[in-house]
Protein backbone atom coordinates (compact mmCIF):
# COMPACT_ATOMS: atom_id res chain seq x y z
CA UNK A 1 0.00 0.00 0.00
CA UNK A 2 0.98 3.63 -0.35
CA UNK A 3 2.85 5.85 2.04
CA UNK A 4 0.36 8.59 2.88
CA UNK A 5 1.41 12.22 3.39
CA UNK A 6 -0.83 14.82 5.02
CA UNK A 7 -0.71 18.56 4.41
CA UNK A 8 -3.15 20.48 6.57
CA UNK A 9 -4.38 23.88 7.61
CA UNK A 10 -4.78 24.35 11.35
CA UNK A 11 -8.30 23.67 12.58
CA UNK A 12 -9.38 21.34 9.77
CA UNK A 13 -9.58 18.25 11.97
CA UNK A 14 -6.91 16.57 9.85
CA UNK A 15 -5.16 14.97 12.82
CA UNK A 16 -8.19 12.94 13.90
CA UNK A 17 -8.65 11.75 10.32
CA UNK A 18 -4.97 10.82 9.93
CA UNK A 19 -5.11 8.98 13.24
CA UNK A 20 -8.17 6.98 12.20
CA UNK A 21 -6.75 6.16 8.78
CA UNK A 22 -3.50 4.93 10.37
CA UNK A 23 -5.46 2.83 12.84
CA UNK A 24 -7.72 1.23 10.23
CA UNK A 25 -4.87 0.50 7.84
CA UNK A 26 -2.53 -0.56 10.68
CA UNK A 27 -0.05 2.10 9.56
CA UNK A 28 2.51 3.96 11.66
CA UNK A 29 1.46 7.58 12.24
CA UNK A 30 4.55 9.77 11.98
CA UNK A 31 3.56 12.96 13.82
CA UNK A 32 5.00 15.42 16.33
CA UNK A 33 4.71 13.16 19.42
CA UNK A 34 6.32 10.19 17.64
CA UNK A 35 9.18 12.37 16.38
CA UNK A 36 9.61 13.80 19.89
CA UNK A 37 9.74 10.30 21.38
CA UNK A 38 12.68 9.43 19.10
CA UNK A 39 14.47 12.80 19.15
CA UNK A 40 16.92 11.98 21.96
CA UNK A 41 18.01 8.80 20.16
CA UNK A 42 19.04 11.01 17.22
CA UNK A 43 20.76 13.60 19.43
CA UNK A 44 18.01 16.23 19.45
CA UNK A 45 16.83 17.98 22.60
CA UNK A 46 13.16 18.88 23.03
CA UNK A 47 14.15 22.58 22.99
CA UNK A 48 15.88 22.46 19.60
CA UNK A 49 13.10 20.25 18.24
CA UNK A 50 10.49 22.85 19.12
CA UNK A 51 12.70 25.58 17.70
CA UNK A 52 13.10 24.08 14.21
CA UNK A 53 10.13 21.75 13.58
CA UNK A 54 8.19 22.96 10.49
CA UNK A 55 9.98 26.33 10.54
CA UNK A 56 11.91 27.79 7.57
CA UNK A 57 15.67 27.34 8.09
CA UNK A 58 18.40 29.93 7.59
CA UNK A 59 22.07 29.40 6.72
CA UNK A 60 23.70 32.72 7.57
CA UNK A 61 25.42 32.16 10.93
CA UNK A 62 26.96 29.08 12.55
CA UNK A 63 23.94 28.90 14.87
CA UNK A 64 21.60 29.03 11.86
CA UNK A 65 23.45 26.12 10.30
CA UNK A 66 23.13 24.08 13.50
CA UNK A 67 19.37 24.64 13.40
CA UNK A 68 19.25 23.66 9.73
CA UNK A 69 21.20 20.51 10.62
CA UNK A 70 18.65 19.77 13.38
CA UNK A 71 15.86 20.06 10.80
CA UNK A 72 17.71 17.48 8.69
CA UNK A 73 17.79 15.17 11.71
CA UNK A 74 14.00 15.46 12.05
CA UNK A 75 13.77 14.43 8.41
CA UNK A 76 16.06 11.47 9.07
CA UNK A 77 13.68 10.31 11.79
CA UNK A 78 10.78 10.55 9.33
CA UNK A 79 12.72 8.77 6.59
CA UNK A 80 13.86 5.92 8.85
CA UNK A 81 10.24 5.32 9.87
CA UNK A 82 8.90 5.71 6.31
CA UNK A 83 11.44 3.21 4.98
CA UNK A 84 9.72 0.48 6.99
CA UNK A 85 6.59 1.16 4.93
CA UNK A 86 2.94 1.41 5.93
CA UNK A 87 3.16 4.96 7.25
CA UNK A 88 1.12 8.16 7.45
CA UNK A 89 3.42 11.20 7.53
CA UNK A 90 1.62 14.07 9.22
CA UNK A 91 2.90 17.43 7.93
CA UNK A 92 6.59 18.31 7.82
CA UNK A 93 6.79 18.36 4.03
CA UNK A 94 6.54 14.57 3.79
CA UNK A 95 5.48 14.56 0.15
CA UNK A 96 8.41 16.80 -0.80
CA UNK A 97 10.87 14.79 1.23
CA UNK A 98 9.75 11.68 -0.69
CA UNK A 99 9.03 13.41 -3.99
CA UNK A 100 10.94 10.81 -6.03
CA UNK A 101 8.95 7.91 -4.56
CA UNK A 102 6.10 6.78 -6.79
CA UNK A 103 4.04 5.09 -4.06
CA UNK A 104 3.07 8.29 -2.23
CA UNK A 105 -0.57 9.26 -1.74
CA UNK A 106 -0.52 13.02 -1.18
CA UNK A 107 -3.40 14.48 0.83
CA UNK A 108 -4.39 18.07 1.55
CA UNK A 109 -6.96 19.24 4.13
CA UNK A 110 -8.69 22.61 3.97
CA UNK A 111 -11.78 24.20 5.55
CA UNK A 112 -13.56 27.55 5.76
CA UNK A 113 -11.46 29.97 7.81
CA UNK A 114 -14.13 30.88 10.36
CA UNK A 115 -15.01 27.24 10.85
CA UNK A 116 -11.36 26.52 11.53
CA UNK A 117 -11.34 29.34 14.06
CA UNK A 118 -14.40 27.95 15.81
CA UNK A 119 -13.01 24.42 15.96
CA UNK A 120 -9.63 25.55 17.24
CA UNK A 121 -11.09 27.93 19.82
CA UNK A 122 -13.35 25.19 21.19
CA UNK A 123 -10.58 22.61 21.23
CA UNK A 124 -8.07 24.84 23.02
CA UNK A 125 -10.62 26.78 25.14
CA UNK A 126 -9.34 30.13 23.90
CA UNK A 127 -10.86 33.38 22.69
CA UNK A 128 -11.86 33.37 18.96
CA UNK A 129 -9.71 36.46 18.29
CA UNK A 130 -6.67 34.65 19.66
CA UNK A 131 -7.60 31.58 17.61
CA UNK A 132 -7.74 33.71 14.44
CA UNK A 133 -4.30 35.13 15.19
CA UNK A 134 -2.77 31.72 15.89
CA UNK A 135 -4.29 30.15 12.77
CA UNK A 136 -3.05 32.99 10.54
CA UNK A 137 0.41 32.65 12.06
CA UNK A 138 0.35 28.87 11.61
CA UNK A 139 -0.74 29.12 7.96
CA UNK A 140 1.97 31.69 7.28
CA UNK A 141 4.65 29.64 9.03
CA UNK A 142 3.78 26.31 7.43
CA UNK A 143 3.31 27.83 4.00
CA UNK A 144 6.61 29.68 4.40
CA UNK A 145 8.38 26.49 5.45
CA UNK A 146 7.21 24.64 2.33
CA UNK A 147 7.94 27.60 0.02
CA UNK A 148 11.42 28.33 1.40
CA UNK A 149 12.62 24.79 2.08
CA UNK A 150 11.00 22.92 -0.81
CA UNK A 151 10.31 25.76 -3.28
CA UNK A 152 6.66 24.83 -3.63
CA UNK A 153 3.32 26.63 -3.27
CA UNK A 154 1.66 25.02 -0.25
CA UNK A 155 -1.83 25.85 -1.54
CA UNK A 156 -1.51 24.65 -5.15
CA UNK A 157 -4.02 21.77 -5.56
CA UNK A 158 -1.97 20.32 -8.42
CA UNK A 159 0.59 19.21 -5.84
CA UNK A 160 -1.87 16.78 -4.22
CA UNK A 161 -3.69 13.62 -5.21
CA UNK A 162 -6.72 14.34 -3.02
CA UNK A 163 -7.89 17.61 -1.46
CA UNK A 164 -10.57 17.38 1.24
CA UNK A 165 -12.72 20.28 2.44
CA UNK A 166 -13.68 19.24 5.97
CA UNK A 167 -16.35 21.96 6.04
CA UNK A 168 -18.31 20.01 3.45
CA UNK A 169 -17.44 16.33 3.91
CA UNK A 170 -17.92 14.15 6.97
CA UNK A 171 -14.98 12.51 8.68
CA UNK A 172 -16.22 9.01 7.84
CA UNK A 173 -16.58 9.86 4.13
CA UNK A 174 -13.05 11.25 4.04
CA UNK A 175 -11.55 8.29 5.92
CA UNK A 176 -13.23 5.77 3.60
CA UNK A 177 -12.07 7.70 0.53
CA UNK A 178 -8.45 7.73 1.75
CA UNK A 179 -8.48 4.01 2.56
CA UNK A 180 -9.86 3.22 -0.91
CA UNK A 181 -7.24 5.44 -2.58
CA UNK A 182 -4.39 3.89 -0.55
CA UNK A 183 -5.26 0.51 -2.10
CA UNK A 184 -4.86 1.85 -5.65
CA UNK A 185 -2.97 -0.88 -7.60
CA UNK A 186 -0.71 1.59 -9.42
CA UNK A 187 0.67 2.79 -6.08
CA UNK A 188 1.38 -0.78 -4.99
CA UNK A 189 3.45 -1.38 -8.10
CA UNK A 190 6.09 1.09 -6.94
CA UNK A 191 6.53 -0.28 -3.39
CA UNK A 192 9.67 -2.28 -4.16
CA UNK A 193 11.47 0.65 -5.76
CA UNK A 194 10.66 3.02 -2.88
CA UNK A 195 13.28 1.53 -0.53
CA UNK A 196 16.21 2.41 -2.78
CA UNK A 197 14.87 5.93 -3.32
CA UNK A 198 14.49 6.50 0.43
CA UNK A 199 18.01 5.14 1.02
CA UNK A 200 19.38 7.79 -1.36
CA UNK A 201 17.43 10.56 0.38
CA UNK A 202 18.70 9.36 3.78
CA UNK A 203 22.29 9.39 2.56
CA UNK A 204 21.81 12.88 1.10
CA UNK A 205 20.43 14.14 4.41
CA UNK A 206 23.34 12.60 6.33
CA UNK A 207 25.80 14.35 4.01
CA UNK A 208 23.97 17.68 4.39
CA UNK A 209 23.92 17.30 8.16
CA UNK A 210 27.64 16.52 8.34
CA UNK A 211 28.46 19.58 6.22
CA UNK A 212 26.17 21.87 8.22
CA UNK A 213 27.60 20.67 11.54
CA UNK A 214 31.23 21.09 10.49
CA UNK A 215 33.15 23.73 12.45
CA UNK A 216 35.73 23.84 9.65
CA UNK A 217 33.29 25.12 7.02
CA UNK A 218 32.82 28.60 8.45
CA UNK A 219 30.70 30.02 5.63
CA UNK A 220 29.08 26.93 4.13
CA UNK A 221 26.00 27.27 1.95
CA UNK A 222 24.13 24.09 0.96
CA UNK A 223 25.51 22.20 -2.01
CA UNK A 224 23.43 20.42 -4.60
CA UNK A 225 23.72 16.72 -3.91
CA UNK A 226 22.79 13.83 -6.16
CA UNK A 227 23.29 10.16 -5.38
CA UNK A 228 23.32 6.98 -7.44
CA UNK A 229 23.87 3.80 -5.40
CA UNK A 230 26.36 5.47 -3.06
CA UNK A 231 28.12 7.46 -5.78
CA UNK A 232 27.77 11.11 -4.74
CA UNK A 233 27.94 14.22 -6.91
CA UNK A 234 28.15 17.60 -5.18
CA UNK A 235 28.16 21.10 -6.60
CA UNK A 236 28.04 24.68 -5.42
CA UNK A 237 30.25 27.47 -4.14
CA UNK A 238 32.72 27.81 -1.27
CA UNK A 239 35.14 30.52 -0.14
CA UNK A 240 38.55 28.81 -0.34
CA UNK A 241 40.46 25.82 -1.67
CA UNK A 242 41.12 24.68 1.90
CA UNK A 243 37.40 24.62 2.68
CA UNK A 244 36.69 22.89 -0.61
CA UNK A 245 39.11 20.07 0.28
CA UNK A 246 37.63 19.87 3.77
CA UNK A 247 34.08 19.64 2.37
CA UNK A 248 35.02 16.83 0.00
CA UNK A 249 36.69 14.94 2.85
CA UNK A 250 33.59 15.35 5.02
CA UNK A 251 31.41 13.90 2.27
CA UNK A 252 33.79 10.96 1.76
CA UNK A 253 33.69 10.20 5.48
CA UNK A 254 29.90 9.71 5.60
CA UNK A 255 29.03 6.03 5.89
CA UNK A 256 27.46 4.73 2.68
CA UNK A 257 29.37 7.03 0.31
CA UNK A 258 31.34 4.97 -2.22
CA UNK A 259 32.74 7.77 -4.41
CA UNK A 260 32.59 11.55 -4.77
CA UNK A 261 32.63 13.73 -7.86
CA UNK A 262 32.50 17.48 -7.41
CA UNK A 263 31.71 20.66 -9.24
CA UNK A 264 32.50 23.11 -6.44
CA UNK A 265 33.59 26.61 -7.43
CA UNK A 266 35.82 28.65 -5.13
CA UNK A 267 34.45 32.17 -4.91
CA UNK A 268 35.72 34.48 -2.17
CA UNK A 269 32.50 36.47 -2.10
CA UNK A 270 33.27 37.77 1.40
CA UNK A 271 36.40 39.53 0.12
CA UNK A 272 34.47 40.80 -2.89
CA UNK A 273 31.76 42.19 -0.64
CA UNK A 274 34.32 44.06 1.48
CA UNK A 275 35.61 45.84 -1.66
CA UNK A 276 32.15 47.08 -2.60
Amino acid sequence: MAIITVSREMGTGAFQIAQEVAQKLKYTLIDGPRIKSLAAKYGLTSEILQMVDEKPPSYVTAEDRKRAAALNVIELIILDLAKKGNAVIYGRGGQDLLKDCKNILRLRFIADFEERVERFAEREWIDPDMARSLIRRSDHQRGGFIHFYFDRNWQDPNNYDLVFNTSRLSESTIVNSIIAAAKEPSLKEFDKAAGAVIDSVILSKKIETALLNSAVLEDYRPFTISIDKGAVSIGGYIVSEAQKKAAIQIVKSVKGVTSVTEDINVVDYKAYKEKM
